[in-house]
């Protein structure tokens, strides 16, 4: 029999103060007294004594008490309640972030597992958490909110109640000192209270209220003529309105939504913050519920549209690049895209921070950049040239030839090399031991003819196009190569899994090709009978005793336990529990779980994107080899029960 799930209420408001809190009490109390067994998990102590009234009468489960950075803060204790396991918890401030030592980061994960563990919830939140009208939200208060929650936890509940009042009220209710104390009323109607902003912030409330209306009503069986939105992501600050904006749109059109990352050869050389806001941006759209894709190429609008003709696009939505001025025409990524694919809409979405973002992009690492072992190269090849030019010097005094050879060495060095400040430095170097050496008179830095400049000029000026084009070709081999070893690992993999007859051979081969191209640690929890098996350690390397005792230890297997229990991911990288030392994952099918899969994140970074979706891949080319064999088990059952029975049938005969 499947598990009841618990149906979410929300009591929905435009801004502080409008009266979710008292509504919520106030329900929760028609509801006992109908006999429905209630209790409050958390309500945010307002400090306001109507609203607190309503808290007596009504079981209350105790706080959480977390220490946190010598402070102690009171949250709510999400075990407590799933241990008491009421008909319907009250659980105010569904966007609040939980402290740092909490199961989950947020609390709307709290109240998701509240919800699938068969209890009702009534929660309340204001329209400025939506995620995707955070930008709006911003522009009309100029303050930035924190604390949000993803769009369809809102669409998705069961009942949205919206607690309204009028703007005048509100504002006579935070002179009264009912919302704020009056020291902070004051500087709240100057800022987020003001009533412009109120009203503004009203008629969001109301809309967004109106078109979640729509959306229920607007069947989804219909599959004919679907929209499907996508959105380009990357790594500018900007990108977020274009990620939002995206979302919105693919609420009103009811379409399907997929984000794009066309990783380039600059992803390797992005600075700390660029990849930051990258990862960040994923971050955000992985909220909004899109489905996130990853192509390689560093033509990116061909890549855009490549993908556009094989998933059905019908909208793509693009934030609008700066572009200096300049006197050559250039094409810009809109451009090739109405070349490449005529047909698509295209939705062009301005900042005024572009420019900024522009200017601030730029990450001279990507030039400027030394190793060991290319310095080296480049001195030893620099040094060989000076020797064996001087050399023929002596032997013939042309000049001619030492520019010629140092030419050559120039070009060797720009092959050799993947920073173009190598070439550079070479091409300065070589121009003046050339003078110095070579050019009357000797052994000075004097130039008695004017046309040795423009040599000198043509050798800087080859060298660091050489040393571009070479590194532009480096890195687009690596990003091919990158991409050739996914497909080969996938291939490898799918045919690998084919020839397992037993799950422990699944098991194995699983963990070796999961080593192979995360090259971390794999611990592996078999499911039987859907309770987790002993785990197993995986690795090329030896495990040293502490690195076992380390992943198999309490905590890392209730991780992994809860991850069975809720069928979703867990552990460090993620929003739950993760404080973790492992990434923790299902191999399953539906809600269909065959095993537990740990991957150890301990003093490593995030997993790069195009790791994530190789993952992705074969998890799911596991699941499916795991349930094929499963479905193919309980066929042999069946006919041999068949042939069991037949068999006594003809005995008795």
């Amino acid at each position: 029999m499947e598990k009841r799930k618990g149906k979410l209420k929300i009591f929905f408001g435009y801004c502080a103060g409008v009266g979710k809190t008292y509504m919520m009490l106030n329900t929760a109390h028609q509801k006992y007294v109908e006999g429905v067994d209630v209790v409050i998990g958390y309500i945010e102590p307002h400090d306001r004594k109507e609203t607190m009234d309503l808290v007596h009468g009504l079981e209350t489960i105790p706080t959480k008490q977390i220490e946190y950075k010598g402070h102690t803060f009171k949250e709510f204790d999400l075990d407590s309640a799933l241990k008491r396991h009421p008909q319907l918890i009250l659980v105010d401030e569904l966007a609040h972030t939980n402290i740092s030592g909490s199961r989950h980061e947020k609390r709307y994960s709290d109240i998701e597992e509240l919800l699938r563990a068969g209890i009702d919830v009534y929660t309340t939140v204001n329209v400025q958490h939506l995620e995707s009208l955070h930008d709006i939200v911003e522009s009309i208060t100029r303050i930035k909110v924190n604390e949000r929650i993803p769009d369809h936890i809102f669409d998705d509940a069961d009942d949205v109640k919206l607690v309204d009042i009028e703007v005048d009220d509100l504002l006579i209710r935070l002179e009264e000192g009912k919302i704020y104390p009056k020291n902070r009323a004051k500087r709240a109607l100057e800022h987020f209270f003001a009533k412009d902003n109120l009203i503004a912030l009203r008629s969001i409330a109301l809309r967004r209220c109106a078109d979640r209306v729509n959306l229920i009503a607007t069947p989804h069986t219909r599959t004919f003529a679907k929209d499907h939105i996508l959105v380009c992501l990357g790594s500018s600050p900007t990108n977020e309105k274009v990620i939002r904006t995206a979302s919105r749109m693919a609420q009103a059109f009811h379409a399907d939504f997929t984000a794009l990352y066309v990783e380039t050869d600059q992803q390797s050389h992005m600075s700390e913050k660029t990849m930051a806001q990258l990862q960040s941006n994923l971050k955000l759209a992985r909220h909004l519920e899109a489905d996130i894709v990853s192509t390689y190429g560093n033509d990116i609008p061909y890549q855009i549209s490549q993908y556009v003709k094989t998933s059905s696009v019908s909208k793509l939505v693009i934030g609008r690049s700066y572009q200096k001025p300049s006197i050559f025409k250039k094409a810009t990524i809109v451009d090739r895209l109405n070349q490449l694919s005529p047909d698509l809409e295209i939705y062009i979405i301005p900042d005024a921070r572009s420019k900024a973002s522009a200017h601030s992009s730029l990450d001279l690492k990507s030039y400027i950049h030394f190793t060991k072992k290319e310095t080296l190269s480049t001195i030893s090849i620099l040094l060989l040239t000076t020797l064996a030019s001087y050399g023929i010097f002596t032997i013939q005094p042309n000049a001619t030839n030492a520019i010629l050879l140092f030419v050559l060495a120039a070009c060797v060095i720009g092959v050799t090399t993947l920073y173009p400040i190598y070439s550079i430095l070479a091409a300065i170097y070589s121009v003046t031991i050339i003078n110095f050496l070579f050019i009357e008179p000797r052994f000075t830095f004097e130039m008695s003819s004017s046309q040795y400049t423009l040599i000198f000029i043509c050798m800087i000026a080859v060298s660091f196009t050489i040393s571009y084009f070479t590194r532009k070709l480096k890195r687009e081999n690596i990003l091919a190569s990158l991409h050739a070893h996914s497909m080969d690992v996938l291939l490898e993999t799918s045919q690998k899994l084919q020839m397992c007859n037993t799950y422990d051979d699944v098991k194995e081969e699983a963990c070796y090709q999961l080593h192979r191209m995360l090259k971390r640690l794999i611990i592996y929890y078999p499911v039987k009978n859907k309770t987790l098996q002993e785990p197993t350690l995986y690795s090329e390397q030896h495990i040293s005793d502490d690195l076992h005792s380390l992943y198999t230890s309490k905590e890392e297997t209730a991780v992994a336990k809860w991850v069975l229990e809720n069928n979703k991911n867990a552990g460090a990288s993620t929003s739950t529990l993760p404080h973790a030392k492992g990434l923790y994952l299902a191999i399953r099918k539906k809600d269909d779980i065959f095993a537990i899969i740990g991957i150890a994140m301990q003093h490593k970074e995030e997993l790069p994107q195009y790791e994530k979706g190789l993952l992705k891949a074969m998890l799911n080319e596991i699941a499916l080899t795991m349930d094929s064999m499963k479905q193919q088990n309980l066929k042999n059952e069946t006919i041999t029960r068949i042939q069991w029975v037949e068999s006594i049938g003809h005995d008795d005969i």
